[in-house]
């Protein structure tokens, strides 16, 4: 049958005839996007950083999935909804999907305030609008939109838009703008989507994140769609086109439907629609677009008016290709993984007639030849013609489009509620064979990546291996995964073969190590050597060796400790020791780069050194070990060999020397022959050694390096010092270094005084080189001066500050700040001050709250004033009446209460010591069974009494479990065995009793318990606001939500209650503080610790031993300290990256905490003094943000945001088990009764899970839409100490 089909086609068949047209399409222009502007009827969306449109009614409804919808809103950010915009906090920084149904042409953060850039928006039914439209459809989808007849189209443009940018004082905003259209095309029963992006259109491919408190990172821009939710908590299928900023960049330069910057796709239809649809160029996904453009391209206006038809296209193979699909079930893809990509599996056929072969031209017959002859010729000569995993590269013919892309009549099996991704990161490289290249000898093998669909990732614009696409399935490591191997000042970018990091703007080094340019820089380490000094052995073990660089001139100094004699003498003609310092952070002449921009802070250095005329060898090892997290560079060195002896009365000049530095991959080389002079008052012997010395590191293979810097660059070192100081027993070096290209010493160049550090520019000025010797000096901003001589500016004198009313200015060297005057506070420009003391209130004289002694006078805001009751009291304020603790049972059971005025106090009863919260009897006539033991745990835990609504075993006389067990005062019974053990099937119903007690009374109808109006109360940080969630039992009071402290200019992270005191503590990222605040009305808060903080997350509060713990994810530092800040210390700095959560147990003395560094998260634990550090879990996590002990269950139970899961495991390690499998992205969590609350981000809410039923129960989504942080309970008071 094959045979037949084949026999009827033209000898050159129109679907190659279509390839090779496409083949040499251009760049779509930015003047060949669809019309649009005012006067074509265009309306203009409000400037802004988070507008949307009015709701756009259409003249017939459009098909998004399966649904029909009437209108349409455009928002700001690069997307279109078929219903309103949430606020861009819930979804901007998010990935796919969406709580709401998203057509993505480019989501990030833009920002058009100011004049920067529009977004226009239209129907249009014409047809310069609706012809075009309906060919890119037609193309893309051949067969099954072959007779498609658009009546309507809808338009958004975004215009020179520029991406949100915080504003700083001085900086200008930037000038990359982007320019992108989305065109929405429909009859009644199809829509189909264009994305079209004009050459240079996209200036900028990601956004950073604004709540980013302390991840310098930006996220790329997300295309595709999203169906949203389609129930409660339950979001619909989306497809998604990027992942990386590499697939952002590659959206102007590839397509999918022939001409680069043009993307379609089915996205709704009246038919079976399981996700949408990308179009498949005419059927093969293979030619998308022109990797290096002919002599004469044509335009996307020329391809649209080409003479072919529909009616040219062969559709009859539709079937002759088979194509497998991902698995159906969760657990069969990628391990469960909520979102996939589409993997194409071909099984491939023998073929037959015309087509049955490969077909490509020769350059030389201009006849068809065999593809695969072609191949094999085009392969020669290659290192690795087949990838890891021997899959042989697909030929056009082999990978027939339309089986890739199955007609609307035979949807394909595609997997529901799971994301599409043809062109993601990771997919197969797409390139063209359609003409053998000019050099065939420039061919590559197919690249590998981690997943193997067609796709715009890693793209390579210089790429020229024709109309061939490769499939590949080997992995790749993506940024996506691997970020947080870049250092905090770097950005990662994919490549084809991998991902590698690159230093920020104003910063230096290899990616995975950057520090700042232009500040002195510190090294630390320990030296080590076995030495024969002439003939006597010296040993010295990790002695202390300290340097310090200079980076803006090159000058370095280091000083090693406790040398002995006569070892210390005898190393310094060894200054090599200091020149790898001179090496690293060398000054850089014009066109070279220092060694720590190639190394980072890994590095081996290996030095051999032969002395002369003594033939002495030595050999030194320097090892560098990273960056410590206060940026310094760690280095062990180590000198094994023999050296000559230095007589004592000889000192030791070393003169200038040039050494040269030879580059190749990885490995920096350099030979040398240096002398040096051994002097006294009368005589002067000149001795010499010769030195090889090469370094070591890693290079990111995956990028091409740009070539920076010749392959040998002259290292000139002068000012060099070396001395022994025998009362300090100090060994010190001194180098000043510069690098730059080699210089020939016939004809020397002048140096110009810049880079010798010789210029008169002042210490606050710069120096700028010219020609040869000239240069400038130009003073620094803040200063004023001829650059030789620079004094400051005092802005506040001369008027050109910027401070408002009601400020003073305050001068120092360089700059200047404004400071408010009493009862006014700095607004967000730092310039203009703002009223914050309130008017006089009665509150000062005393006389608003009578009587005094019981209550106080709050000022509220404005001239509101109010009385509140003091601690002890209650009342309305103006009548205070003693609170009776005694009544609430506040003591121990074996204690005696006696009330006071305004307090209370616990005396244990006789025969019980303790201080009354607790008492334990003096003596025990048995052992305590397993019911007392537990009920006397539980007693400890709840402070020395239950509430109504907590559970206590019942224990008979002889400390036996009684039959029937409650949970407190409540309905809800069972029955348990002899050893405590709930018998199954006895659960009651509210109003009966379980029959496992003798006599069984009736059911009776009793009323519900109404629960106390003093309960549990749930806080949470959300931002600059700490909110507070009532409970009702374990329901969530919505409606009584409210913000409890607010905290501007504020990133509220951790956060703990200490209910001794009724304090709540909290950690800022922000002001880089910890701080409280009592929750008693008008209470202020008090910053406790505010030094030595950079990002404290995590906080726990003991309230037992009245200390705290917390996390820092930037020093790497676990502290604790008292509950004012005093007594600090720090428990943990090693072997940490980014400790986050902490949680502890009081009753037993564990700490816990998590560590989200993503190549080896984990959870560890130690003693609360910081004894018996271990691991708990390391198996199986991803990133632990939140944690939390359970006193009554004694689980330890973690949420993560990478497994999506909540798991719990006990204090040991043992009994680890899942309560939760899908959750989406919890941050804080904390465990009350029989539930967990967690805060989510991306629901941006509060969510209540059931522990047995592992249930969602219900949310809690606050009115102010923006990620909440940590979470912690309140009870209505406090037992234990």
């Amino acid at each position: 049958m094959r045979g037949d089909r084949a026999a009827e086609r033209p000898a050159l068949p129109s679907p190659l005839l279509l390839l090779l047209l496409l083949s040499r399409a251009a760049a779509l222009h930015p003047g060949e996007l669809f019309p649009y502007g005012e006067s074509r009827g265009d309306q203009v969306l409000q400037e802004g950083d988070d507008e949307s449109s009015a709701a756009v009614q259409l003249a017939i409804p459009l098909r998004f999935y399966e649904a029909q919808f009437s209108s349409l809103y455009v928002g700001t950010n690069g997307v279109i909804s078929t219903q309103d915009f949430p606020r861009e906090t819930q979804y901007v920084d998010d990935d796919f999907p969406t709580d709401f149904p998203a057509i993505a042409p480019f989501l990030a953060d833009i920002d058009t305030s100011h004049g920067r850039g529009r977004v226009l928006y239209r129907e249009d039914a014409s047809p310069a609008v609706l012809g075009p439209a309906a060919r890119y459809v037609r193309t893309g989808f051949p067969c099954s939109a072959k007779g498609f007849a658009p009546t309507h189209a809808f338009l958004a443009t975004w215009e020179q838009v520029g991406a949100y940018e915080e504003v700083t004082r001085g900086a200008s905003p930037s000038g990359e703008l982007n320019t992108f259209q989305a065109v929405l095309v429909s009859n009644e029963s199809d829509t189909y989507a264009l994305f079209l992006y004009p050459a240079n259109g996209l200036q900028f491919f990601g956004t950073r994140p604004k709540e980013s408190y302390n991840v310098q990172l930006q996220l790329p821009a997300r295309v595709g769609f999203s169906q949203g939710e389609v129930d409660n908590l339950k979001r619909g299928v989306y497809f998604s086109l990027t992942s990386t900023e590499q697939s952002v960049k590659n959206l102007s330069q590839l397509s999918n439907l022939g001409i680069p910057g043009v993307w379609v796709f089915h996205i709704g239809s009246t038919s079976p629609l399981d996700n949408v649809r990308p179009a498949t160029i005419g059927g093969h996904r293979s030619t998308a677009h022109s990797l290096a453009p002919p002599e004469n391209p044509l335009s996307h206006n020329v391809f649209l008016e080409s003479d072919y038809t529909e009616d040219n296209l062969n559709c009859a193979d539709e079937n002759e290709e088979e194509v497998e699909y991902p698995p159906s079930k969760p657990e069969e893809a990628l391990n469960g993984r909520k979102s996939i990509d589409l993997l194409y599996y071909l099984k491939l056929k023998s073929n037959s007639g015309p087509l049955g072969e490969s077909v490509t031209l020769d350059p030389q017959t201009k006849e068809g030849s065999s593809l695969e002859k072609a191949e094999a010729q085009d392969l020669k000569g290659q290192a690795e013609p087949l990838n890891q995993t021997g899959t042989r590269s697909l030929a056009p013919s082999e990978v027939d489009g339309d089986s890739l892309a199955p007609s609307q009549e035979t949807p394909p099996p595609y997997p529901g509620n799971r994301s599409i991704q043809p062109y993601p990161d990771g997919g197969a490289v797409l390139s063209e064979r359609g003409v053998p290249p000019a050099h065939p000898e420039d061919h590559s093998p197919p690249v590998s990546h981690e997943r193997n669909p067609v796709g715009v990732e890693d793209y390579d614009s210089s790429n020229t291996r024709g109309n061939l696409f490769y499939f590949s399935v080997s992995k790749v490591e993506t940024c996506e995964h691997n970020h947080g191997q870049c250092s905090w000042h770097a950005f990662c970018t994919d490549y084809a073969t991998g991902f590698c990091c690159h230093c920020q703007s104003k910063y230096f080094g290899n990616g995975k190590h950057c520090l700042p340019e232009g500040t002195p820089h510190r090294i630390n380490g320990k030296v080590s050597g076995h030495l024969h000094v002439g003939q006597t052995p010296v040993h010295f073990t990790d002695v202390d060796m300290h340097a310090y660089v200079v980076g803006n001139d090159g000058r370095a100094y280091m000083a090693i400790s406790d040398i002995p004699q006569p070892a210390a003498k005898a190393l310094l003609p060894l200054t090599s020791i200091i020149g790898l310092l001179g090496w690293l952070f060398a000054l850089e002449r014009p066109g070279s780069e220092n060694g720590f921009s190639l190394t980072g802070a890994t590095f081996v250095h290996n030095m051999e050194v032969a002395f002369y005329p003594g033939e002495e060898r030595v050999r030194i090892t320097q090892t560098a070990e990273g960056l410590d997290p206060e940026n310094s560079l760690s280095i062990k060195t180590s000198i094994q060999g023999q050296v000559p002896h230095i007589p004592e009365d000889f000192i030791v000049i070393t003169p200038p020397y040039k050494e040269f530095y030879r580059y190749s991959d990885s490995v920096v080389t350099s030979t040398s022959s240096r002398n040096y002079f051994l002097r006294t008052s009368a005589t002067e012997q000149t001795q010499s050694f010769h030195i090889n010395q090469n370094v070591t590191y890693q290079v990111c293979r995956h990028a091409t390096r740009r070539q920076a810097s010749p392959n040998t660059q002259q290292l000139s070192v002068n000012q060099v010092i070396a001395m022994y100081s025998e009362r300090e027993s100090m060994l010190r070096f001194s180098v000043t270094s510069q690098i730059g290209p080699v210089e020939e010493e016939s004809d020397p160049t002048p140096v110009n005084p810049c880079y010798r550090v010789t210029h008169g520019c002042d210490r606050n000025a710069r120096c700028l080189p010219g020609t040869g010797v000239d240069y400038t000096c130009e003073c620094a901003p803040g200063f004023q001066g001829d650059g030789k001589s620079c004094v400051d500016i005092n802005e506040c004198d001369t008027g050109s500050h910027r401070c408002g009313p009601n400020s003073e200015c305050i001068n120092f060297k360089g700059s200047y700040r404004c400071e408010c005057q009493s009862g006014y506070e700095l607004a967000d420009d730092r310039h203009t001050c703002i009223l914050i003391a309130p008017p006089p209130s009665s509150c000062e004289d005393g006389s608003h709250c009578v009587p005094a002694a019981t209550a106080r006078c709050i000022h509220y805001r404005g001239r509101k004033f109010g009385c509140t009751c003091l601690p002890g009291y209650t009342g309305d304020g103006h009548h205070c009446a003693d609170i009776d603790e005694c009544s609430e049972n506040r003591c121990h059971p074996a204690a005696t209460c006696y009330n006071t005025p305004g307090s209370f106090s616990c005396r244990c009863k006789p025969g019980y010591h303790g201080d009354g919260f607790q008492c334990t009897p003096e003596s025990t006539q048995r052992p305590q069974t397993v019911c007392e033991r537990w009920r006397e745990n539980l007693l400890e835990q709840y402070g020395g009494t239950p509430r109504d609504d907590q559970y206590m075993p019942q224990c008979d006389d002889l400390g036996h479990f009684i039959p029937l067990q409650c949970h407190g005062k409540s309905d809800f019974c069972w029955c348990v065995d002899k050893d405590g053990r709930e018998v199954q099937g006895t659960r009651s119903h509210p109003g009966t009793t379980p029959a496992c007690v003798p006599t069984v009374a009736p059911p009776v109808s009793q009323p519900e318990v109404t629960p106390s109006s003093v309960g549990t109360t749930l806080l949470y940080a959300q931002g600059q606001q700490i909110g507070q969630l009532p409970l009702n039992g374990t329901k969530l009071q919505k409606g009584a939500a409210k913000t409890l402290l607010s905290l501007r200019g504020s990133i509220v992270v951790g956060i703990d209650y200490d209910c001794q005191e009724r304090m709540v503590y909290w950690t800022d990222v922000v002001g880089q503080t910890i701080s409280r605040a009592s929750l008693e009305p008008g209470a202020e808060p008090e910053t406790i610790i505010n030094s030595g903080l950079i990002s404290p997350e995590g906080l726990v509060v003991d309230h037992f031993h009245r200390t705290m713990y917390w996390t820092d994810s930037v020093l790497d530092r676990i502290e604790r300290a008292k509950l004012d800040g005093s007594e600090r210390r720090a428990l943990f700095h090693t072997d940490l990256v980014n400790p986050r959560a902490i949680a502890v147990d009081p009753s037993q003395g564990n700490l816990y905490w998590t560590d989200w560094n993503r190549e080896a998260p984990k959870i560890e634990t130690s003693s609360l003094d910081g004894e018996n550090r271990r691991i708990l879990v390391n198996k199986d996590i991803g990133l632990p943000n939140g944690l939390t002990f359970d006193p009554f269950s004694k689980l330890l139970c973690w949420a993560d945001a990478g497994t999506k899961k909540l798991e719990c495991v006990l204090p040991d390690g043992t009994g680890r088990h899942v309560i939760h499998n899908h959750l989406n992205y919890p941050f804080g969590i904390v465990s009350y009764a029989d539930h967990f609350y967690l805060t989510d981000w991306r629901r941006d809410g509060v969510i209540s899970l059931h522990k047995d039923s592992s249930q969602f129960i219900d949310e809690y989504l606050p009115e102010q839409r923006s990620h909440l942080y940590g979470i912690t309970a309140v009870y209505p008071f406090c037992l234990g100490k």
